[in-house]
């Protein structure tokens, strides 16, 4: 069978939570022998590629443009995918499923994945909360069949959109990691191995950074040296797709208060920074089931997150969740791992296998090639 992904910025290597779930998933599908083509944005590819583990590449060129890009783009995936006479669409995201019931005019069969509600993020004004609210009742509505990425977004359709026929939790999943130390990166950063917080995501202001960067500035045990070593420092690995006033306030509010900011890393330089961190923290508004999250329990972190749905879905003990939006709960936090020797924490991760949940998503392209 043929299966066109769309709804993702594109994989390799480009950032997001969408891309990264993309970029481990169809390999694995496209490994156990199905014809996978991921319809990428062209402005977002940097490189050539054609083909990556299996996965047949094509870009499409997409005005690059917050509120207009994505819908746009998968208009034209869409057609893309209909000449290209592909058996599935499976499309990505709650914004580009405003388009599903295209897709379905089109004679095409449709998985839509639905990564959260995009529509509680806070860089969205009425008219786009409006449409992201519109396209996840098209999507709910009109696919063949719906993926969720935790249970808090079933609940959320079936009671928003009467969604629960066909409707498959399939959990976001972390890769094995890949534990390595890059000495000559952490020379360049100016920081110490197991002397530093971690945040790691796009700077956006649902993620809520400042409060991050805020709480550090208040918490009195970073300033405490160990014997022959450096303060611990914070570090931010992650940047915006679209430069506004709150990345570069965050950014401005980072560099007053010495933190560390690495830009969109991967790789080698990411790995080891996972590998080596104190702690890592995600204090969102909003979330589906955050991979980094996931990532960041995968290399055994302490990890702190806020008391949200989808971060509570996780199970981590009481102790790791404070409020969103309280720094002062954020500070006692952090100075209570920086108060401690460095530790590492075995999660349960079994239910985030990739290899798994590729298992799990291809059966529903088998069971929709059977359906009439």
């Amino acid at each position: 069978m043929e299966i066109v992904v769309t709804g993702t910025r594109g994989i390799p290597d480009i950032m997001g939570g969408v891309e990264t779930h993309c970029e481990e998933l169809f390999p694995r599908i496209a490994a156990m022998g199905e014809d996978v083509t991921v319809i990428r944005r062209k402005s977002y590819a940097q490189d050539t590629l054609t083909e990556w583990k299996g996965v047949k590449l094509v870009d499409v060129e997409t005005p690059k443009k917050k509120s207009f890009e994505a819908i746009i783009h998968t208009f034209r995936a869409i057609n893309k995918a209909k000449r290209m006479g592909a058996n599935i669409v499976h499309i990505h995201a709650i914004g580009p499923a405003l388009l599903v019931p295209y897709a379905k005019m089109l004679g095409m069969k449709v998985v839509f994945t639905h990564h959260g509600p995009d529509y509680d993020r806070d860089k969205w004004g009425f008219a786009a909360k409006t449409m992201l609210k519109l396209g996840e009742r098209m999507g709910c509505r009109f696919a063949d069949h719906v993926i969720v990425i935790s249970d808090v977004i079933r609940k959320l359709i079936a009671e928003r959109c009467g969604r629960t026929e066909q409707v498959h939790l399939i959990y976001n999943g972390v890769p094995a990691p890949e534990l390595c130390d890059y000495p000559e990166y952490f020379e360049e950063l100016g920081i110490e191995k197991g002397r530093y917080i971690l945040g790691m995501c796009r700077f956006v202001p649902e993620k809520h950074l400042h409060d991050l960067v805020s709480a550090f500035a208040k918490a009195g045990s970073r300033k405490q040296k160990a014997e022959g070593r450096g303060e611990i420092k914070l570090v931010l690995a992650g940047d915006t797709d679209f430069e506004d006033d709150y990345s570069r306030g965050l950014k401005e509010l980072a560099r007053k208060n010495g933190v560390v900011l690495t830009g969109f890393i991967r790789g080698r330089k990411l790995h080891s920074l996972l590998t080596n961190a104190l702690c890592y923290s995600l204090p969102s508004s909003h979330e589906g089931l955050p991979i980094a999250l996931l990532e960041a329990m995968s290399y055994r972190l302490p990890v702190i997150t806020s008391a949200i749905p989808a971060n509570l879905e996780v199970g981590l003990p009481q102790e790791c969740y404070h409020a969103v939006g309280d720094v002062d709960a954020l500070t006692r936090k952090l100075d209570a791992i920086m108060s401690k020797p460095l530790q590492r924490i075995d999660y349960d991760m079994s239910k985030y296998n990739w290899d798994v949940i590729a298992q799990q998503t291809d059966s529903i392209y088998q069971g929709m090639m059977s359906e009439r």
